[in-house]
């Protein structure tokens, strides 16, 4: 009898049986978690990756302790207080002082948590409960404080309220001013990773970003404009709150008609909080709002008991319906993500790239031109140019192109010389060059403004050994292997022929442009 006894497990229903385990889970939400920490702490510096390890110590720590004192088996081992750390780390601008992700983690495990039972028991997600109490005891120290930029200014979310324009590309890629798991592209590639594992429910995380957007197209004012909803979608935690905090099991519906009224409830209040509210952190509110109706949904939303079936009803037999994989929805959701933040660098970072260019430029006609006080567009030779745009100078001189002319005028404004950009197809790719011809027709010296040549070899043509060589020829070059028989031969880098002659053939190229057409200081 007593040996039949000690075989019988007895537990409270439902008795279900999965193939995931509560560390197996913690340990993918953590590991899901992992892109959006990094990038937090790469854009926000070493202060953010100490909120982090402290929220996360401090967790660990809090709940070993509980555990000690009231004599029960330690349960640090099932991963809940790491992903209870990590979270509010997240949820914490990276300035924050370091006492709030302690005193946080600690209201999070032991009041919110372990005095209610421990995991699997407590009401409301203990990370955004500890968030909420920080924001309310601690308000200004809690207030996100700008690292990226010098200038101080209210964060994106805020900058919306006040009616400003923000940066959404920034938003998106997690470099504009907020909390320190602000990145929505790594938070997006970690949740539909959780969404694609069947570890998520989508019901929840979807309705949560469908309920928001419509609320605020509906009630926000300016209808459904695009870079409105994206902004308000990409700011306040909503990608977080939708992904790792709403889909939480203890404190979401079980149903999955239960999990989409959930999911809506959270989105419409967290749109309500954001258009009437005070404060650009209510998205928490709605979430821990949405945890406290779950005990009603589940009570008038039942879901259907395994093998049911209505009295009466035959059983019919059906093809079963062909259903895209989780995961090559999320694949394929990543990867448009991702082309979507490639591009969104690009755009960001494109007049910064031209910016940057055209100093360059300058600085090299500075450099083979430095008699120069300042630089005229050639009117008549960029014509020439245009009527010969993307075709050789000169047939002698295969692959050099002229870009464009100017002319370099001293103080007077008189003519002193001409600084062309030339480009030749070289070993690694196109070499651009600036080149300096005075009024005589002498070369006044060479620059490069692009160069990918070999290291070692080919980028040897950058160096005085080799640019030297040019300054005071007038007339066509020779290009020579060993040294120069005459003046006007060039000695070639050795073991770079192809950079030599690039190079050769983009200098020959400027010369006879200035024989034919700027010839006589036109």
């Amino acid at each position: 009898m007593n040996a039949a006894v000690n075989t019988v497990n007895l537990s409270s229903a439902p008795h279900v049986r999965d193939k995931w385990t509560t560390p197996f889970i913690m340990r993918m939400v953590a590991l899901s978690l992992m892109p959006a920490t990094i990038v937090g702490i790469l854009v926000y510096g070493w202060n953010a990756f100490a909120i982090v390890a402290l929220s996360v110590i401090s967790a660990v720590a809090a709940e070993w302790v509980f555990c000690k004192i009231c004599r029960k088996p330690s349960t640090i081992w099932d991963g809940s207080a790491v992903v209870t750390g990590l979270l509010l780390a997240l949820s914490l601008g990276p300035q924050t002082p370091l006492y709030c992700p302690v005193i946080g983690s600690i209201f999070a495990i032991v009041v919110c948590k372990c005095c209610f039972g421990g995991l699997g028991k407590n009401f409301i997600n203990p990370a955004l409960a500890a968030r909420c109490f920080l924001l309310i005891s601690f308000a200004n120290a809690m207030a996100i404080k700008p690292v990226i930029d010098a200038v101080a200014t209210a964060t994106p979310v805020g900058a919306m309220k006040a009616g400003e324009t923000v940066n959404i590309t920034k938003m998106f890629l997690g470099t504009a001013d907020g909390v320190i798991g602000s990145s929505i592209l790594a938070l997006l590639v970690g949740g539909l990773l959780l969404w694609s594992l069947d570890i998520i429910h989508g019901e929840i995380c979807f309705s949560v970003l469908i309920g928001f957007t419509l609320f605020l197209g509906i009630f926000g004012g300016k209808g459904f404009d695009v870079n409105y909803l994206l902004a308000h979608l990409c700011g306040g935690g909503v990608v977080m709150g939708a992904f790792f905090m709403a889909t939480d099991y203890v404190t979401s519906p079980v149903s999955k008609l239960g999990q989409l009224i959930y999911g809506c409830l959270i989105g419409v209040l967290g749109g309500l909080f954001r258009l009437k509210g005070n404060t650009a952190d209510s998205f928490s509110y709605a979430i821990i709002i949405g945890n406290v109706c779950t005990p009603l949904i589940d009570t008038y939303i039942v879901q259907k008991p395994f093998a049911y079936r209505k009295v009466g009803k035959t059983r019919k037999t059906s093809k079963q319906p062909f259903r895209i994989p989780k995961p090559v929805i999320a694949l394929t959701l990543i990867a448009a993500i991702a082309g979507v933040a490639l591009s969104g660098v690009f755009s960001m970072t494109k007049d910064k790239i031209d910016e940057q260019e055209t100093l360059k430029k300058a600085a090299s006609y500075t450099e083979v031109c430095p008699e120069a006080e300042s630089f005229a567009i050639h009117e008549e030779a960029n014509t020439k140019i245009e009527e010969k745009a993307g075709t050789d100078w000169h047939a002698d001189y295969p692959s050099a192109r002229i870009n464009e002319v100017f002319e370099c005028r001293d103080a007077a404004g008189g003519v002193v010389g001409y600084a062309l950009s030339i480009t030749s197809k070289g070993f690694g790719g196109d070499v651009t060059m600036a080149m300096g011809i005075r009024a005589d027709g002498t070369i006044s010296g060479i620059a490069f403004t692009e160069l990918k040549e070999t290291a070692g070899l080919g980028m040897k043509a950058d160096e005085p050994e080799f640019k030297d060589q040019f300054p005071g020829k007038s007339v066509s070059i020779d290009l020579v292997k060993g040294a120069p028989q005459d003046d006007n031969d060039i000695s070639a880098i050795t073991g770079a022929t192809v950079t030599s002659t690039a190079v050769y053939n983009a200098v020959n190229a400027g010369l006879n442009f200035y024989e034919t057409v700027l010839k006589g200081g036109n």
